[in-house]
């Protein structure tokens, strides 16, 4: 394992590395709606926002998009005889799971479903703290101030 893998249990490394995919309904952030952003496990990178999460009763945790579409890629994925559109990070590399465009229409449509083992949560009241103060800005006074 690469020296800068090392912070990641034995899930993390099979989703982000090996594009693995954890079980439905078994990711810590799939029923998870606290205010905040979700970062990449590997890297740290602002990936999705708690005011894009959404129910989708998929059993993963569903985003209508992303912070920044300059930080995710999306590639073709043929694996399990269907096709689909993975979700990467950019930087890392990371897989995060696949977009599907079934999510609700009047957000764009798209379904971000994402595995739990490839973020990480900041709550809105840790941004400044862990460095991410520049995404405060996504949330309401009021989040900031309950938080």
């Amino acid at each position: 394992m690469r020296k800068e893998l090392k912070h990641l249990n034995k899930l993390q490394y099979q989703v982000t590395q090996k594009s693995a995919t954890e079980k439905p309904f078994t990711g810590i952030y799939d029923n998870f709606f606290e205010k905040g952003i979700y970062v990449d496990v590997v890297d740290g990178t602002p990936l999705f926002s708690s005011e894009d999460k959404y129910d989708a009763g998929c059993g993963w945790p569903s985003f209508t998009k992303p912070i920044d579409q300059t930080k995710i890629t999306r590639k073709v994925d043929n694996s399990f005889g269907m096709t689909r559109t993975e979700v990467k990070s950019r930087y890392s590399s990371s897989h995060l799971g696949h977009v599907f465009t079934d999510g609700p229409e009047e957000k764009g449509g798209l379904r971000y479903c994402i595995n739990s083992a490839a973020l990480k949560f900041i709550p809105v009241s840790k941004l400044k703290e862990a460095g991410y103060e520049d995404y405060l800005q996504l949330f309401k006074k009021d989040d900031q101030a309950q938080s």
